[in-house]
């Protein structure tokens, strides 16, 4: 492919502090019609909170998403990409991890974006894209 993920991710994405509640997410998450709720601390990625982890670590559970911080329940161990890096490292990354989004983080921990299948769907190669879609549906 060539192109580099800062081609094709979605820059500046929005974030939730550490401190935020599930309910605080939720909504964020809403507004901007998205899945994905990055939890960052002065800028530097420590989590990743989808609406799936609320569905499932909240609700399932019965607690109360206003009592629930955000960085509570968000996955702490996350798979990140360097916006220097190529897409056909995303392709590998989320493949091999089966993933459909990736942070992009730079060298000092900052987020910058956040690369998706959708993504890679809009700018990537056709064929690439379905290996994508099949490997991560495994």
């Amino acid at each position: 492919m060539g192109q580099s993920i800062r081609d094709v991710m979605t820059s500046n994405p929005c974030t939730i502090d550490a401190d935020k509640s599930v309910a605080y997410a939720a909504k964020m998450m809403r507004e901007e019609d998205v899945g994905l709720a990055p939890i960052v601390e002065d800028e530097k990625l420590i989590g990743m909170l989808t609406d799936r982890d609320i569905a499932i670590r909240v609700v399932a559970e019965g607690k109360n998403p206003e009592q629930v911080k955000a960085v509570e329940v968000a996955s702490k161990q996350v798979v990140t990409i360097d916006p220097q890096q190529d897409l056909d490292e995303a392709l590998r990354i989320m493949a091999k991890h089966q993933v459909r989004r990736l942070p992009v983080v730079e060298e000092d921990g900052k987020l910058v974006g956040v690369v998706a299948q959708a993504d890679i769907a809009r700018k990537g190669d056709d064929s690439q894209t379905g290996e994508l879609v099949q490997e991560i549906s495994k």
